[in-house]
């Protein structure tokens, strides 16, 4: 027999978080003690037998459709496989997050999301794989803290839907498969609803503090992205715990304190430490991780204001538009974000309504109610300010949203089915039902050539499962089941087929997006103007393969700043290019070839680095010259070769596994180094080759004026060496 969780009728042993009594066993009879791999197995007494087998394949299932062809993406996101690289090489690079091994400038972010990584390569070696299986073992326990979460209240099959919610996610499939920060950040943030729905259960400060210790070390993944569902987590259990006022206050301000040591202790080190002997900190101005916090990475990201980027996005209001996308309140729905997280937003949000006036009348410690509260308050903050952001914004940010969301659902069909009898509760479990499918009908058919056919089983399905569901608490129990069956297979159907699509296909670059080719367009259409495809001047977005050679119109006849083509739009992989020209074995992905260059960059010939957008999103190929080049002598420099922007010289480390000094960071536009450095570093003999191209001449929002003057005195001063396609500058060899 199956114990659920019922609001209205609950124990004492509930109350306390603790999991229904066994009953008694018989007189002189012992109770057997089973193996520890029988207790894994078998799981807790009182379940069923399916249960914990069931959550066992749930969770092999996750990790086998995400290790799937994982090696396609190549070095997935470069810039940060470079990071990764140098940590494996220097423990000095491990602790600040230095692109290179030299450890002249740092990543963009806290370096939380690259010690996993950095670590597996340094048993493993460096591959793809040992880059990339940490990232799915992240995504199979996110999928577990989420069936935990929703399981412990309610239920084992409510815990089965919420995790097959989230590891059918397309942008979920795509994050846990990639190499930036995010499946981390999801991680953790789970982890942190998780641990405050127990602090819920019955006041233990144990609970809550650590769930702070989660969200300081999910500040050092992704700074402050981790503190959007704070006020959310904060209200609930400020209001909702089962312990007295002032009791709540002092147990919430410990929390703040494990926050700040747990999230702070690093940055203090960052700060105090000499600048003089540390990497500059890369995406500041001023060498300062707190200005990056606050700035860069801060408050630039609401209002489209990043010192050193490109700028602005849509602005501070609904429908704003700019290359970021359009703001407002339907943002998470739009042709850009829609096929990326969209697909069961609709049914989340009427199951949360439902839920909630479900359990109105409930007491106000209600453990129920406040788990509603916390995982579907943290979908709400998220999904707004996700929507209002002004700033740089891509899709694939919207992974945070995905662990949220399947917990809301798996909790608010469960609380409907539970009261299916009541005709509230099975109108809202049809509502669920029915807007799942009637979205995912209008999802499909933005990619017209995906799977036409699976348009109308979704609609019609969806369709007939809710009007069983109306009807759910009068039909006997195996057709109330079939009607739920066949509404959860409805409303999964498309998400799944285009998380299948994500996992068959290699992601590379800075900008990836989950689905088929076309699923995440931004703005109106592929031709010229601004808007056009959503980035200045109307070029394709990026990581689309469009076996297009160039974009269509637009400033510079290039659709970028610059007059550059859009990355990725050229050649049959998804992304439309090699993963940062070279894959680790040295070939494109799956053995498929590029149509319009050795990048696939809408023709732009690989090696040299290549400027504007292309060189700031994407790596340039190292042929087999120039690395021969760049290895002579390699151990008598502190960096074979300097580019500028981070992609550029990741690219040149990562074939070479030497280290490459980044001039400008990622965008090209941090002032490090000066010039006066550069020149002392080269009198020192420190530096051999200086890289041409690499987004000279314009980058994302123009080379920082270092950058140009090193460029300017490089060129004037050396002399030019070619190797296969790539232009080098011998920092040894003056000219005349």
């Amino acid at each position: 027999m199956t114990t659920h969780y019922d609001p209205d009728v609950h124990t004492p042993a509930e109350d306390d978080g603790g999991p229904p009594p066994e009953a008694p066993a018989p007189p002189g009879h012992h109770r057997p003690r089973r193996s520890r791999f029988g207790r894994l197995w078998r799981g807790r007494p009182e379940d069923p037998r399916w249960v914990r087998p069931a959550f066992l394949a749930l969770l092999t299932a996750t990790a086998l459709l995400y290790l799937y062809n994982l090696d396609a993406s190549g070095w997935a996101n470069s810039f940060y496989s470079a990071a990764v690289q140098a940590g494996s090489q220097s423990w000095k690079a491990f602790f600040f997050g230095s692109l290179d091994a030299g450890n002249a400038i740092t990543v963009d972010k806290p370096p939380a999301a690259l010690w996993p990584m950095a670590l597996s390569v340094r048993i493993f070696g460096l591959s793809s794989w040992s880059i990339l299986v940490p990232e799915v073992l992240m995504g199979a326990g996110t999928v577990a803290v989420v069936y935990a979460a929703v399981r412990r209240r309610f239920s084992p099959a409510a815990g089965l839907i919420a995790g097959a919610v989230l590891a059918l996610t397309p942008v979920a499939a795509l994050m846990f498969r990639f190499n930036n920060p995010d499946a981390l950040l999801a991680l953790l943030m789970s982890l942190a609803c998780y641990l405050v729905v127990r602090a819920l259960e019955d006041g233990r400060t144990k609970w809550l503090v650590w769930a702070g210790v989660a969200i300081g070390f999910a500040f050092l993944a992704k700074t402050l992205q981790a503190f959007l569902i704070l006020p959310a987590l904060a209200l609930v259990y400020g209001v909702c715990a089962p312990v007295r006022l002032r009791r709540r206050l002092g147990q919430l301000a410990l929390t703040t304190v494990a926050i700040v040591v747990s999230g702070g202790w690093w940055v203090a080190v960052v700060e105090l430490w000499p600048a003089s002997s540390r990497p500059y900190v890369g995406g500041s101005q001023n060498n300062s991780f707190l200005e990056l916090t606050f700035g860069y990475n801060g408050l630039g990201r609401l209002n489209g204001e990043e010192t050193g980027s490109v700028g602005g996005g849509g602005g501070p209001g609904g429908g704003g538009g700019g290359q970021w996308g359009e703001t407002g309140w339907d943002r998470m729905f739009n042709s850009e974000i829609g096929g990326q997280i969209s697909w069961l937003l609709p049914a989340a949000l009427i199951l949360l309504v439902a839920g909630l006036l479900a359990t109105r009348r409930a007491a106000r410690t209600d453990a129920v109610r406040a788990s509603f509260l916390v995982w579907g308050g943290s979908l709400l903050m998220t999904a707004a300010v996700f929507s209002y952001m002004a700033g740089i914004f891509h899709q694939y940010y919207t992974v945070a949203l995905a662990p949220y969301l399947a917990a809301v659902v798996g909790m608010g069909a469960a609380t409907l089915w539970e009261r299916r009898k009541r005709i509230r509760a099975s109108l809202a479990l049809a509502a669920a039902v029915t807007a799942s499918a009637a979205w995912g009908y209008v999802l499909l058919g933005r990619t017209p050539d995906y799977l036409p056919w699976l348009r109308m089983p979704v609609l019609v399905g969806g369709l007939v499962a809710a009007l069983g569901l109306v009807f759910a608490g009068r039909l006997g129990r195996r057709t109330a089941l079939a009607a739920a069956g066949l509404g959860l297979v409805a409303s999964l159907a498309a998400p799944t087929a285009y998380t299948l699509s994500t996992v068959r296909e290699g992601h590379s670059g800075s900008i990836v997006t989950a689905g088929p080719s076309g699923a995440s367009m931004r703005g109106g259409g592929p031709g010229g103007g601004p808007g056009g495809g959503g980035f200045p001047g109307g070029g394709n977005a990026p990581g689309r393969g469009q076996g297009q050679g160039q974009n269509q119109g637009g400033p510079g006849g290039g659709g970028f700043p610059g007059g550059g083509t859009a990355p990725g739009t050229g050649g049959n992989n998804q992304n439309g290019q090699t993963p940062n020209g070279q894959a680790p074995n040295g070939q494109t992905p799956n053995g498929r070839s590029n149509q319009n260059g050795p990048t696939g960059e809408g023709g732009r010939t690989g090696g040299a680095g290549g400027g504007g957008m292309g060189g700031l999103l994407n790596g340039a190929e190292v042929g087999s010259e120039a690395k021969k080049l760049l290895e002579a002598d390699a151990d008598s420099y502190t960096w074979v070769a300097a580019a500028v922007g981070s992609q550029n010289a990741a690219s040149y480390q990562l074939g070479t596994g030497e280290p490459v000094m980044a001039i400008g960071g990622f965008n090209g536009t941090d002032p490090s180094p000066t010039l006066a450095q550069f020149k002392k570093y080269v009198a020192d003999g420190r530096i051999h080759y200086f890289i041409a191209g690499g987004g000279t001449g314009g980058g994302m929002g123009g080379d920082s004026g270092a950058a140009s003057q090193i460029t300017s005195w490089v060129e004037a001063t050396f002399k030019e060496v070619t190797a296969g396609s790539a232009t080098f500058y011998d920092l040894t060899s003056p000219t005349d």
